[in-house]
């Protein structure tokens, strides 16, 4: 009798999201690169002993905080949270009040 392989189901990715394919290491999109760019990045990442997922999220990072926008859940609730509490005035010094 011949041994069959295991029945092992084709790697799919869990759900398809836009353009985003969401898979256990999360979403995924694909990026087109001249040949002169990714040669240079290539080059980058040798020099830097990364590779080139670390640069791009090094990238992201860098231009989502340019603009102001939060990398993390921490930093959203942070940036949240009120510069002056709810029941302060102006965050200043209380108000004297004026003698009756």
């Amino acid at each position: 009798m011949e041994k069959q392989p295991p029945n092992k189901k084709p790697a799919r990715p869990a759900r398809l999201t836009g353009s985003a394919v969401l898979e256990d290491s999360g979403p995924r999109k694909l990026i087109a690169f001249d040949p002169q760019t990714l040669q240079a990045l290539e080059l980058l990442g040798r020099d830097s002993m990364k590779d080139l997922q670390d640069l791009a999220d090094e990238a992201f990072r860098d231009l989502l905080d340019k603009h102001g926008r939060p990398t993390s859940l921490k930093e959203a609730l942070r940036k949240s949270t009120r510069q002056v509490p709810a029941n302060d005035e102006n965050g200043g010094t209380p108000r004297r009040r004026k003698p009756r």
